[in-house]
This record gives structure tokens, C-alpha cells and sequence, in this order.
């Protein structure tokens, strides 16, 4: 039961800065005295300032604890929002789950004792070869057995943590099925969820991930809403370039672009940069001053043709992943948000890229 407890480019920021002045006060949707949405934020690596693209400073993590318990946030396991949303039940306004990837040894040594102080439920994803190999940085066995003995959530994030959307089906589900012997072996029991390494995905390690698990997560910005597919559903990621208050607040606070027939379907690309689409699923939504905003080019070509909306992007993405974002004014100035994030495999990046 739910109960209250008291990586996107600086350009898309200022851009939608610039949206704030004057687009807000223009929505005149009602908030719902309930909710069916809630935002997961993701986090990698606690006070290891030498290694900024993945870590969080760690005055910008007490600030970030403080700023959900002023704002009378329910921080909730991850779980329980995922077996909420799955039963068509409503969960209190402002819910927020706060998630970790790839098991750093700072989640337990820095991150863990300040979120455990706030009295907020925490859930790690881990990548089992390299606690089975002892690699540096990394939790041991015995730490995760601590952290779920006081009460942390163990997620799964595969074996090696391997650019699983290169992978065939039968090798994503031979990753997830040794992954899943040694939470076993190790821990006495499977976890229930799921995150993608590097938050690449296709359509068959997301079918993958579906005989596996209750529920899975990339590393797209956006809410969480029962109308999702489960098994590649949206989180806010965190660093220290990205952790500003003005950010955290942002994206605390955001509400759900309700979505319909998304094109490409599959976050591997097949052509780039790709002709991307969506339909607004519910009509009683606004998005009348929506902007779309490519991580290749900035502000897009956005075209709005009813319910539909067509952005055509430029440029195309010169990395092995791209992100989309496309944010609208909310009521009470809440910002609402849709996000992507896409895959390249060698048919379709640049000449010169490599998988980092």
C-alpha cells in the first residue's frame, strides 16, 4: 500500500525556460484530487566528483531529499507504484519513486544512509558479473544482502550490462536468465523489475524483459502512467551537470502527455533521424503550445494536425543513442512531458560511431 511520506541537453532546459514565461497561465485543465502518473528518478553514482556524467554531488542529493520532503511529496517504493498502476488503482498526487542504476558502491556508502534519514524507499538495479567479479566500485554480495535486510528494492539490470538492444531475443533472454540464477543463488529470490542497460531497448529484449519480469525501465524522460507499455517505461536521469534545483522541480513535478500510437513503435531506429509521431490519447489534454526538442538539433519542426502530432527533426543523431523530449503547460504551472529515447545500431549511425 502506498502511504505519504512528509541527461537532457542545456539547450532543451533554456528552451523550455523561455516556454515558462508566458505558456502556463494559458492551461485551464483542473489537477485531479488523485492520480494515475507518477515520476521515477534515476541516479548513478554518489559523491564521486571525478566522474560527473554519472554522479551526483552530494549537497545536490540532500538538497534534492529536502526539496520532496518540502514539497509534501509521496516517495514510494517503486514496486508498489508499478502494482498499483497495473491494478487500475489511483496513487496519491506528486508520487515519486527514487532509483539507482548498476550498483556503485556510493549507493550504499553515501547515497542510501541520506535517503534511509528521509525515511524514503530506494530501489538499485544490478548488474550481478560485476559483483560476481568483485570489480572495484561495485556493491559485494554481502552489501546487498544488508541493503535488502533494511528494506532497499533489488532490481535487475542484466548480466553484464551489455548494449542489450544489439542482442538477439534468445541471447537477451539467456543475459536475463543467468542474471536471474545468480539473484537467486545470491539472494534467495528473482526481482521483479527490470532496467535496461544504458536504457537501450528493441522489440525483442523488450519481449525479453516481458517473460521475465513485472515491469521494466529505460532512461527516457517522462511519468510513469498506467497506459504504458510496462516493460519500457520512462525515468528522469541525474547528474551533477543535470541536478539543479530549477531542473529537480521541473521534473518532480511533471505530469504525463497521454499518448497513443507512437511512431517509430521500437526504439531501435531503423532510419535517422526518424520521422517521429504520437496521437494525444486523451482529448481533454491541451497541448496547444507543445514543443519537441532533439538532443541532434535542439527545437524541432513541430506541427500539431488535431490530435496528432508530426516533428520533423534536421539533423541526425551523431551518437549511438538520441533523446526526444516534447513538454506542454500543465495547469498550476506543472509542465507536462513525453520523452524517447533511441537506439542507433551501425546501419543507421554516422560513419565513425561506436557504441561507448
Amino acid at each position: 500500500m502506498i502511504t505519504s511520506l512528509a541527461h537532457r541537453p542545456r539547450l532543451i532546459l533554456a528552451a523550455l525556460a523561455v516556454c515558462l514565461v508566458g505558456g502556463a497561465a494559458e492551461a485551464a485543465e483542473p489537477v485531479k484530487a488523485d492520480a494515475t502518473a507518477a515520476v521515477a528518478i534515476m541516479y548513478h553514482r554518489f559523491g564521486e566528483t571525478g566522474i560527473p556524467s554519472t554522479n551526483i554531488r552530494v549537497e545536490q542529493l540532500e538538497r534534492h531529499l529536502q526539496l520532496l520532503k518540502e514539497g509534501g511529496f509521496t516517495v514510494a517504493p517503486l514496486p508498489e507504484i508499478v502494482d498499483a498502476l497495473r491494478a487500475g488503482k489511483t496513487i496519491p498526487p506528486k508520487t515519486v519513486a527514487i532509483t539507482v542504476d548498476d550498483a556503485y558502491a556510493s549507493a550504499m556508502t553515501v547515497g542510501w544512509p541520506r535517503i534511509k534519514a528521509a525515511g524514503y524507499p530506494l530501489t538499485i538495479f544490478v548488474a550481478t558479473e560485476p559483483v560476481d567479479h568483485h570489480t572495484r566500485g561495485y556493491l559485494s554480495w554481502d552489501q546487498i544482502r544488508q541493503l535488502v535486510a533494511e528494506g532497499v528494492t533489488i532490481g535487475a539490470h542484466s548480466e553484464s550490462h551489455a548494449h542489450m538492444a544489439k542482442q538477439t531475443s534468445e541471447q537477451a533472454a539467456a543475459e536475463i536468465e543467468r542474471s536471474n540464477a545468480r539473484f537467486k543463488a545470491e539472494l534467495g529470490f528473482v526481482p521483479k523489475l527490470f532496467a535496461y542497460p544504458y536504457g537501450e531497448a528493441n522489440a525483442e529484449t523488450i519481449k525479453a524483459a516481458s517473460h521475465a519480469y513485472d515491469a521494466a525501465f529505460g532512461q527516457h524522460s517522462g511519468v510513469i502512467t498506467a497506459e504504458d507499455n510496462r516493460y519500457f517505461l520512462p525515468r528522469f536521469a541525474l547528474n551533477e551537470h543535470y541536478g539543479d534545483d530549477e531542473r529537480f522541480r521541473l521534473l518532480i513535478n511533471a505530469l504525463p502527455i497521454p499518448v497513443e500510437d507512437v511512431t517509430p513503435a521500437e526504439p531501435t531506429l531503423k532510419s535517422n533521424p526518424p520521422a517521429f509521431g504520437f496521437t494525444i490519447a486523451d482529448p481533454g489534454v491541451s497541448v496547444a503550445n507543445l514543443k519537441c526538442f532533439s538532443s541532434a538539433d535542439g527545437q524541432t519542426k513541430t506541427e500539431l494536425l488535431g490530435r496528432r502530432v508530426e516533428v520533423r527533426m534536421e539533423k541526425p543523431y551523431a551518437a549511438t543513442r538520441g533523446r526526444i523530449n516534447c513538454t506542454a503547460p500543465g495547469p498550476n504551472g506543472h509542465w507536462r512531458w513525453f520523452g524517447r529515447l533511441f537506439y542507433l545500431p551501425e546501419g543507421v549511425r554516422l560513419p565513425g560511431v561506436k557504441d561507448d
